[in-house]
């Protein structure tokens, strides 16, 4: 497999605080790779110095061989790197039909229609809502229409950002079905989760992040066998 992205040696701070300490990993097309650890541990920061909306002092950031440090965070999208943040961040006043169609700004206007009966087909509970305003969705929907406005910009790597964050238990699992479907698909998946034992049963691989440092890395299901990793994130 080619490699897509290639994060060497980021160093990241908040004004005196240094949130990433020479973070190093890479990311193949057709992976789902996923970062996990504890709150704080600076997974969120990770992937906002990917996309671009912060900046590392040091290293490289390389995406299908070319540098992307220092590119701003509207551009990348064009690029092929579309990121879902925390917190999913839809437009609460816009209709599930015009969410997408913001996610389709980098695309021509002919493709938008069809783009969006893709992500339909994916989230079939967003065309039954397709003309109601986002904010009354539930919080499943609105990760789904956070998802699906990101899949809008045909990504070659799609970032997520605590997809299963404030969801109940059946919820949790819907959404990482839809990852299993979209990785099934072919989609590149960057995965950052503090549910450790959903995001190790989906990842081909997976680094351990505590305090800015990577402390461990290998496969979904290596880690998951891991005494340190169950002991730390799996209640073992």
């Amino acid at each position: 497999m080619a490699e897509l992205l290639k994060v060497e040696d980021i160093n990241v701070y908040y004004g005196a605080i240094h949130a990433i300490k020479g973070v190093s990993f890479h990311v193949d097309e057709g992976e789902i790779v996923t970062l996990i650890g504890a709150n704080g541990a600076g997974k969120s920061t990770t992937l906002q110095t990917v996309s671009g909306l912060l900046r590392s002092k040091t290293g490289s950031i390389i995406f299908e061989g070319k540098s992307i440090s220092g590119v701003p965070a509207h551009t990348l999208v064009s690029h092929g790197l579309a990121h879902v943040p925390e917190g999913r961040r839809i437009f609460l006043q816009m209709t599930v039909e015009e969410n997408l169609e913001m996610g389709a700004f980098t695309q021509p206007n002919a493709s938008t229609a069809s783009s969006m009966e893709k992500v339909f087909a994916q989230f079939p509970r967003l065309e039954e809502r397709r003309r109601q305003i986002a904010g009354t969705l539930s919080g499943g929907e609105q990760q789904m229409l956070a998802m699906g406005r990101a899949l809008m910009s045909h990504p070659k790597l799609l970032m997520l950002d605590e997809p299963s964050m404030g969801l109940a238990p059946i919820l949790v699992e819907q959404i990482f079905d839809i990852i299993r479907e979209l990785h099934k698909a072919g989609t590149t998946i960057l995965l950052v989760e503090q549910n450790a034992q959903m995001a190790l049963s989906v990842a081909d691989r997976a680094y351990v992040l505590e305090t800015g440092k990577i402390t461990l890395s290998g496969t979904g299901a290596e880690l998951a066998q891991s005494d340190a990793v169950k002991k730390a994130y799996l209640g073992g």
